[in-house]
C-alpha cells in the first residue's frame, strides 16, 4: 500500500473487518466491501483461509468489479471463487487478474493458463528481500526460544 501511494501516486483504499490503526501510508478505509470492489481499479487481496475467508470474492462480488480493474491474488486460492474468475476472464469482463495462488494448488487449470490476461506465478508473491530476511529471523527467534524453554513465537 505505501509503495502504490507514494511510488505510484495510487488513491489506496482498503477493506477490513476491524480498523487499522497503524497504517504508515495515507489510505482511506471503506467500510462498504461492495463499495470498494465498485471503485477500485486494482484489488489485492492479503487474507487468510479460513471458514470464514472461503470464496470470500465469490461470484457475486467479482460482479461489482469493474471491466477495466484487475484482481491480484497473492493470499490463498480458496479466497477466490475461481471457476467465476476464469469466466469473467475469458469473456472480458475483468481486464486481468495476477495470481500467485491457486485453488488445488500445485494444479493450475488449462483454462487459465491459455488466458492472455492473466499473470501466473508460483507461490513466490512473498519473496522480497525484507520478508524472507523476516521468516529466517523469526525462525531463528523460534528456535532460540523453543531450546530455552520458552514459548515459542508461532505455536498453533
Amino acid at each position: 500500500g505505501k509503495r502504490a501511494h507514494e511510488v505510484f501516486g495510487m488513491k489506496v483504499l482498503y477493506y477490513n473487518r476491524s480498523p487499522v490503526t497503524d497504517l504508515k501510508f495515507e489510505a482511506s478505509v471503506r467500510f462498504d466491501l461492495d463499495a470498494l470492489l465498485e471503485e477500485s481499479d486494482v484489488i489485492s487481496l492479503h487474507l487468510s483461509s479460513d471458514k470464514g475467508n472461503k470464496n470470500f470474492i465469490s461470484k457475486s462480488r467479482m460482479k461489482k468489479i469493474r471491466p477495466s480493474s484487475f484482481l491480484i491474488n497473492t493470499s490463498r486460492g480458496d479466497v477466490i471463487d475461481q471457476m467465476a474468475l476464469i469466466d469473467l476472464l475469458e469473456k472480458k469482463k475483468l481486464a486481468g487478474a495476477g495470481l500467485d495462488v491457486f485453488l488445488n494448488e500445485p494444479n493450475v487449470p488449462l483454462r487459465l493458463r491459455r488466458l492472455s490476461n492473466v499473470t501466473l506465478y508460483p507461490h513466490i508473491g512473498s519473496a522480497t528481500h525484507e520478508t524472507r530476511t523476516k521468516m529466517g529471523m523469526l525462525a531463528v527467534e523460534n528456535l532460540i526460544a523453543f531450546f530455552n524453554e520458552k514459548k515459542v513465537i508461532n505455536q498453533l
